[in-house]
């Protein structure tokens, strides 16, 4: 088979009460000067109490909506004119995929600290892009990692629990999607399989662990399984690409994503929740009933998406699945990957995700 390139982690990665001071003794070391800060608005509320006592020395900078190459652009061109030695990057995912892009385009060091658990973002070299109105247009995977990736878990009880909810979805989608692309292979590369050593375990960890998770954010206490469900959203969950490289990135699950940003009325939904509901999707490509019908009271469990009208897509549902289809198929997708190519087959799949789950209301009402 074809050689696999491994990035497998970040330079440094912590995750503890007072992760941050370690932001501080790296930049020292490194002897950066000047940063660019960027972040934004909820993000910086969240974080300012713990980065503003490490007194870094730079240029803060909100950013602006989407990880659009427009931003990235208007970003570079920010760090160029003050003279930035180093990128920080304080936020969720977008936030993340901007900086890694700049710094990259900049062939500058990164840190990214996390305020959110919503995917695994900071652990993995590789923006997702979109245009400015929020439909998806391309990812890039970039060849060098963050220097460090900072976790205050203090910050992310902090966070909403929609978001938590979100990064779990999108973590569980780790096994389905390495599974079904790596299951085939008739020799396995090591790094292949500890790819799906990590993705089985995001699995296992955030079915078990996920509600208490939940419950412990709701509760604003941080506890064990809440670190270990944080952790398996962004470390575990990037292991599983940064070794599996493109048997461990996405295939259906993701595809099913970016079909749905097609669709206006699903913009304000969270990545991870349409990663979730692409899920069942892709089950239902591979004819696997059984396990939608295990996930489904996990789903319902966690109020995770099970059908079109829990992402807000509730009018001309027909049209809606024909433009869903036909965007999940596009040239390009990883889709492709699973030996799926036309936009009937995904019709076929969600129409029948969706008698499954009448069927299964009707029997418990």
């Amino acid at each position: 088979m074809e050689s696999i390139q491994i990035q497998g982690a970040p330079n440094v990665y912590v995750c503890f009460n007072g992760a941050l001071e370690k932001v501080k003794e790296i930049v020292e070391k490194e002897e950066f000067q000047h940063g660019l800060l960027i972040h934004g608005t909820k993000s910086w509320e969240a974080a300012k109490k713990y980065v503003e006592p490490l007194k870094l020395q730079g240029r803060m900078e909100h950013y602006y909506g989407e990880c659009a190459k427009q931003e990235v652009q208007r970003l570079v061109e920010i760090s160029t004119l003050e003279g930035c030695d180093y990128i920080v990057g304080i936020g969720g995912g977008k936030i993340m995929d901007i900086v890694k892009a700049v710094a990259h385009q900049l062939q500058l060091s990164y840190i990214l600290i996390p305020t959110l658990a919503s995917n695994c973002a900071p652990w993995t070299p590789l923006s997702v892009f979109y245009d400015e109105e929020g439909n998806f247009v391309n990812y890039e995977v970039f060849p060098r990692n963050a220097l460090l990736v900072a976790v205050e878990p203090r910050i992310i009880i902090d966070s909403p629990q929609g978001y938590l909810r979100a990064g779990i979805g999108d973590t569980i989608a780790k096994w389905y999607e390495a599974d079904v692309l790596a299951r085939n292979l008739q020799e396995r590369p090591l790094s292949i399989d500890i790819a799906l050593h990590a993705a089985k375990l995001c699995r296992d960890v955030l079915i078990e662990e996920g509600q208490s998770a939940m419950d412990a954010l709701q509760k604003k206490i941080v506890t064990a399984p809440f670190i270990k469900v944080i952790e398996t959203i962004i470390m575990a969950g990037g292991m599983v690409g940064g070794f599996g490289e493109r048997y461990g990135r996405i295939a259906g699950a993701h595809s099913v994503h970016n079909g749905l940003t097609m669709i206006a009325e699903t913009h304000h939904q969270l990545h991870g929740d349409k990663v979730a509901y692409g899920i069942l999707v892709q089950l239902a490509l591979e004819e696997d009933y059984t396990e939608i019908e295990e996930l489904l009271p996990y789903y319902e469990k966690m109020k995770l998406p099970i059908t079109l009208a829990d992402l807000g897509i509730t009018v001309n549902v027909d049209e809606a699945i024909k433009k869903i289809a036909e965007g999940t198929t596009k040239e390009g997708e990883s889709i492709h990957l699973m030996n799926i190519s036309t936009p009937k087959q995904v019709e076929k799949a969600m129409k029948e995700l969706q008698r499954i789950v009448t069927d299964k209301n009707t029997v418990n009402s």
